[in-house]
């Protein structure tokens, strides 16, 4: 590590590329137990009929495959966008003042938008598998794709994208609240520091914080979310959203709230943490 160049030659894609991808991949290997365990808890059949503590890799296929081109997706639409934004705002010294804030939400979310091409089917055999319904991803991406005889190439499009719409409900607030606060806190921190960019260290934990006030302000959608995708049937989010309150309560749309919690905040330090380590690498930043 020691030789490493201290200028570089990768271009801000290439390094949000890369640095995209290992970044995904490492959370979602690392904690993948806990997310089980949160989709299980969410999951209409219960706890224990989803698997309980049996089994927490199952569908672990499913996020190797996902993982990297997912992360990968939404960092360099998120860098793209924010330097574009900031550059047109520099430019344009008569147009509205924006903000950075405005700025990372407006590219967090549609750096989700894009992502949310690869993770929503990730998701959908990954839950399938995860919540005992199918005994691995392969099996739950066979059974999707047997049902082409009879709800046609379009349906099992249709089938593999179930959710996306109340995934991207989900994703694109909970990013417009994690981003902002992951990106305020580091300008803090260098401010304090005096230094070009924060470590990895720094970065994972200031990810961590920003990573738990999302996850449980945005627990409810999670839940319908995870309900829609586990149905049996596509259902509509307005009607389910009716009848998990009308059978369960309010108290069903905190379910899973701790390990979710607990899942993004280790998810933002590791996440955020090596997205920092290998994107200040890639730029030679010591």
């Amino acid at each position: 590590m020691s030789d490493l160049p201290t200028t570089t030659t990768t271009t801000p894609f290439t390094r949000a590329l890369l640095a995209g991808a290992i970044a995904g991949t490492t959370v979602d290997l690392s904690l993948y137990p806990i997310d089980t365990l949160k989709t299980r808890l969410q999951s209409s059949n219960g706890f224990y009929p989803s698997g309980g503590f049996r089994g927490i890799y199952a569908g672990v296929g499913s996020a190797l495959v996902g993982s990297a081109p997912g992360a990968a997706l939404f960092f360099v639409t998120y860098e793209g966008i924010k330097s574009h934004l900031r550059a047109f705002g520099e430019r344009n010294v008569t147009a509205v003042a924006w903000g950075e804030p405005v700025e990372h939400m407006v590219a967090a979310s549609a750096g989700e938008v894009a992502a949310c091409a690869v993770r929503v089917p990730t998701e959908v055999i990954k839950q399938r598998a995860q919540a005992a319904q199918q005994p691995s991803s392969m099996a739950a991406l066979r059974f999707v794709l047997a049902q082409r005889l009879d709800i046609g190439t379009l349906g099992v499009w249709r089938e593999m994208y179930r959710g996306w719409g109340i995934t991207i409900m989900r994703e694109v607030p909970f990013t417009a609240i994690q981003f902002p606060l992951w990106e305020w806190t580091k300008a803090w921190r260098r401010r304090r520091t005096g230094r070009e960019e924060v470590s990895a260290v720094e970065s994972g934990l200031l990810g961590s914080v920003a990573g738990a006030v999302a996850a449980g302000l945005t627990t409810p959608l999670d839940v319908l979310k995870t309900r829609m995708m586990l149905a049996r049937e596509k259902q509509a989010a307005w009607p389910l959203f009716r009848r998990i309150w009308n059978e369960s309560g309010p108290k069903a749309f905190v379910a899973g709230i701790g390990p979710r919690i607990m899942w993004i905040s280790a998810g933002g330090a590791i996440f955020l943490g090596s997205y920092q380590w290998a994107y200040n690498t890639m730029a030679g930043v010591t």
